[in-house]
């Protein structure tokens, strides 16, 4: 459907767009990746008969650092669709992500949510969170730091896992909405028993 938008400006990457506002007099300018139809963010549960836990990641995102907002971001691993292999499905996407960020296979991934707008004011860009249950760590192939974006991958206890982002926040880390999305539905996750703190 033509919404009557207007290419500003183009890279490799991203477009710089211009649609009409719903009152049809004024102009929004916002970022669209032309490349890609979708993105995963992949919650990496690593389950065992005593506990569970998330792998977190910590990147560097020039965006963040360039504007003085935070020099870590916290995340979760995720990647785009379609941007690298045309034509790949989203459950495709999942695994490929998760095997490039993280070097690990998940037992079975459940897609819990499509259509997460991360900020529906500046971009067109929506994601596809999914929890992936992980019982052996063992790399299957070596992790990618695409492009040094990715410094360290981190563990974390579910119980633990509030006192943590918090601590990292204090110390100037900024926290993915994307991550906090994919908790979110982690925790409301009906299927997972053990990272409920029954004590």
């Amino acid at each position: 459907m033509n919404r009557n938008t207007k290419i500003l400006c183009s890279t490799k990457y991203l477009e710089l767009k211009e649609a009409v506002a719903p009152n049809g007099k004024s102009a929004w300018i916002y970022a669209h990746r032309q490349i890609a139809t979708d993105v995963v963010v992949i919650v990496p549960v690593l389950k065992s008969e005593t506990e569970e836990k998330i792998l977190f990641l910590k990147t560097q995102r020039p965006p963040l650092y360039a504007e003085n907002k935070a020099d870590i971001n916290i995340e979760l691993p995720a990647g785009l669709v379609g941007d690298e292999r045309k034509g790949e499905s989203i459950e495709q996407a999942i695994e490929a992500e998760l095997r490039e960020e993280t070097g690990l296979r998940a037992d079975s991934i459940k897609i819990v949510s499509r259509k997460i707008a991360s900020s529906a004011g500046c971009t067109s860009e929506t994601s596809t969170i999914a929890l992936a249950e992980i019982t052996d760590t063992t790399e299957i192939s070596k992790p990618l730091s695409d492009g040094g974006i990715i410094l360290e991958r981190i563990w974390v206890n579910a119980n633990d896992i509030r006192d943590w982002l918090q601590e990292q926040e204090k110390n100037g880390c900024a926290i993915s909405a994307q991550a906090l999305c994919g908790l979110f539905y982690y925790f409301s996750d009906t299927t997972a028993t053990s990272h409920l703190n029954t004590k």
